[in-house]
């Protein structure tokens, strides 16, 4: 096996792990963001149980998303040096700021996280917005890239090969960039709708442990509505993908017609 196919073999195993990682790390902040937001809106304690455990969940992925990311990074340098040579100065606006993104991410996170008890419910829940924010920016940010691989743009090629006139701006808004940047933020939240619908819906799943006695009744809800709600909390997002295709929007409703 020759040293490109290698190269091309370990990148692409690298990128396969990642992606499973990066995808929650858009979809789930958001439903953080509106469940604890629900919370503060209701006091329906079902919501605030769904933003606890989904954080703790969040967690561990970002930070395994995280190591990930940083060996693509490096990889980037180590196997394909003489292209990141020749493209780093066109497209390396948009990785500059999806650091600055991961690391937005990252703070507010750590307060997220250690802040349940430490913060005011209203701050609390405002830490939040920059993490879904950020999250979804460094997927927007990574896929100006990998858009530009496909639309090369903001730049001169010299008589001798070299790089002039460079625009690193016009490179990152190329004509991939709308699409693809689309793509991959609308299937990451779809993704995590389906993936969180299937752990809280399955039989299997703790958050059906949660008894209606233990649930504070809500004045706009039922302790039936609140238990539908904790096993079935990601079939809000399912339901968007479904309502384009109507006989699987019957599906949904059949199946899961006491969510």
């Amino acid at each position: 096996m020759d040293n490109v196919t290698l190269a091309r073999a370990t990148m692409g195993t690298s990128l396969g792990f990642h992606i499973a990682f990066a995808v929650l790390g858009v979809g789930l902040p958001l439903l953080m963001l509106v469940a604890e937001g629900l919370w503060l809106r209701t006091r329906d304690e079902v919501w605030l149980t769904l933003a606890r455990r989904w954080s703790k969940a969040f967690g561990i992925l970002f930070a395994v998303g995280a190591v990930s990311g940083t060996t693509l990074s490096f990889e980037l340098g180590l196997l394909w040096p003489r292209f990141m040579a020749f493209s780093g100065a066109i497209f390396g606006l948009p990785f500059s700021a999806e650091g600055f993104a991961f690391f937005i991410e990252a703070i507010f996170l750590g307060l997220y996280l250690y802040g349940w008890k430490r913060l005011t419910p209203l701050v609390h829940w405002l830490t939040s917005i920059p993490i879904a924010v950020s999250g979804a920016m460094s997927a927007v940010f990574v896929v100006m890239a990998n858009a530009w691989m496909n639309s090369p743009t903001g730049f001169l090629l010299g008589g001798d090969g070299r790089v002039l006139d460079v625009d690193p701006v016009a490179a990152a808004l190329n004509p991939s960039t709308p699409t693809e940047d689309t793509h991959m933020l609308v299937s990451a939240y779809v993704v995590t709708g389906f993936l969180v619908a299937w752990r809280s819906c399955s039989p299997a799943s703790r958050v059906t442990t949660v008894r209606a006695s233990s649930i504070k009744r809500s004045p706009r809800s039922s302790h039936r509505w609140k238990a539908s709600t904790t096993r079935c909390g990601g079939l809000p997002f399912i339901w968007a993908a479904f309502q384009s295709i109507p006989s699987s929007g019957l599906w949904v409703r059949s199946r899961y017609r006491n969510c």
